[in-house]
């Protein structure tokens, strides 16, 4: 299921941009889509080169990663459980983690904040259980991630990417260091606070001076939106054709948008932003369209 695989990039033609390109990983998969792919690749085939059958991991009810892993999981003939975070609820993105054959475990907030706690409780006594992080944090995932690099026939000024755990941004600054790219890296925290994220990717690769964050389009907070965002969406939507999520993608287009006009980005510049699918997240948003 895992085998090489190379996204298309496409250019978009949106004022007054004469060089803006998106790598479709959103293209990758329905359910397994974007960086969710690029994350489990090298997790899934670690923990079945450990001889491990049943997936534990951790997310929220309108949760991109727990589809992806449930579909991934099934495809691989392995078994899924996920503790979802919160009261019991029934969603669109649920639904599809069942039928994958995931087993979802409801939990209370004050006890997901320990995951390692809540796989130990649960799942001390089974060899098999393998424990993935949520959003797939993890060295494999990274190195996962700095494959999108490796895939890019030309270069360019600069790269845009979406962040939430830091996970795909670290890999796509190793990759950037591993092909002795000066191409700067442009990074969109999609949460308050999100300085974080530069420690989060110092864990997995070396400082560089083409690493930049841009920590003033999060909108609120984690899936937190306005008005004005989702206003955003719909515009580039209809003229561009190509679908954005409100919690990731749609902020990291309006912050290369916002940069141009602020100058900090040159129109004329070669920019490729890094399409992380995750899609299905419009559901969980549907009712404000």
């Amino acid at each position: 299921m895992f085998e090489n695989i190379y996204t298309p990039v496409q250019k978009l033609e949106i004022t007054p941009f004469n060089n803006l390109f998106v790598k479709r990983d959103d293209l990758i998969d329905p359910y397994i889509s974007g960086n969710k792919w690029r994350k489990l690749k090298y997790i899934l085939e670690k923990a079945k080169s450990h001889n491990k059958s049943h997936i534990i991991t951790f997310g929220g009810a309108y949760s991109n990663h727990l589809v992806a892993t449930a579909a991934a999981s099934a495809r691989l003939g392995l078994k899924s459980t996920a503790f979802v975070r919160g009261d019991e609820v029934k969603n669109e993105i649920l639904l599809l983690c069942k039928l994958f054959g995931m087993t979802l475990i409801f939990t209370d907030r004050e006890s997901y904040r320990d995951k390692e706690k809540l796989f130990n409780n649960h799942f001390h006594h089974e060899d098999n259980a393998y424990f993935v992080d949520e959003g797939g944090a993890s060295a494999e995932a990274v190195i996962g991630c700095a494959e999108i690099v490796d895939e890019l026939i030309d270069s360019y000024d600069h790269i845009f990417c979406a962040a939430g755990t830091g996970t795909t941004a670290a890999g796509l600054l190793k990759g950037i260091q591993k092909n002795g790219l000066k191409t700067k890296l442009h990074i969109i925290p999609v949460l308050k606070n999100g300085s974080f994220i530069n420690e989060e990717i110092l864990k997995y690769t070396p400082h560089s001076e083409n690493l930049v964050l841009h920590l003033n389009y999060h909108f609120g907070g984690y899936a937190k939106t306005t008005p004005e965002l989702f206003n955003f969406i719909k515009s580039f939507t209809a003229r561009t054709g190509l679908l954005l999520d409100p919690v990731y993608t749609a902020k990291m287009f309006y912050a290369i948008i916002d940069l141009q006009k602020q100058n900090i980005v040159n129109a004329n510049d070669k920019i490729l932003a890094i399409h992380t699918g995750g899609l299905l997240g419009i559901f969980g948003m549907k009712d404000k369209f």
